[in-house]
């Protein structure tokens, strides 16, 4: 069977990593998005669902039917054992979805697949899977406006998402490409990914 390149794409929450996902993607990369599977999973009728309702309570469902992900998102980032039992019923299920993904990718004979995982660092898993990791950064006073913005979240709320997340010098250390995502326009940006999709063959 085929194999396509592997990438591994990642970057602190606000930087900027989605754009260039989907940016590689327009150039022909097989996009694999860990946080659009995690969502599915945690959705009204996904797998995740009676597991997580059986660890935390049915107050944990929200009137769409769904994981009410405001309520979620306080209870694991308040409690580290709480958020434990969150990974460890969710991130299973992702990751059998990613490898059914990167089966599929390979029968299509793609040739480049970007797994885009948000904790692509902090886990031992990836990096002996992907030949390349390319990091989107910026400083973290940008990440905590851009996220501030979008989200409405408080700039503690922000803090405390980004305290779970790797420290940025440990991303930058793992990266082979690293895409500085900081005081540039979005056509500067997609010239940058331009330039080092290049290499990926794309």
């Amino acid at each position: 069977m085929h194999k396509g390149f592997r990438v591994g794409l990642t970057g602190g929450m606000g930087s900027g990593k989605s754009t260039v996902a989907r940016f590689l993607s327009q150039r022909g990369a097989y996009l694999i998005d860990a946080d659009a599977i995690s969502r599915e999973t945690t959705s009204r009728g996904g797998s995740a669902l009676d597991e997580l309702v059986l660890a935390f309570g049915p107050d944990i469902i929200g009137t769409d039917g769904g994981l009410d992900r405001v309520k979620m998102r306080e209870l694991a980032f308040n409690n580290p054992d709480a958020r434990r039992r969150l990974e460890s019923i969710v991130h299973p299920l992702v990751k059998a979805s990613i490898e059914l993904a990167t089966l599929r990718a390979d029968a299509m004979s793609a040739p480049c697949l970007v797994y885009d995982i948000p904790l692509l660092i902090e886990s031992r898993h990836w990096r002996q899977t992907l030949e390349t990791i390319v990091v989107v950064d910026c400083t973290e006073g940008t990440q905590i406006d851009r996220v501030r913005q979008r989200s409405g979240l408080t700039e503690t709320e922000v803090r405390a998402v980004l305290r779970a997340q790797a420290v940025r010098a440990r991303r930058l250390r793992a990266a082979d490409y690293v895409i500085f995502n900081d005081g540039i326009t979005l056509n500067e940006l997609e010239a940058l990914t331009q330039q080092i999709s290049v290499q990926f063959g794309l």
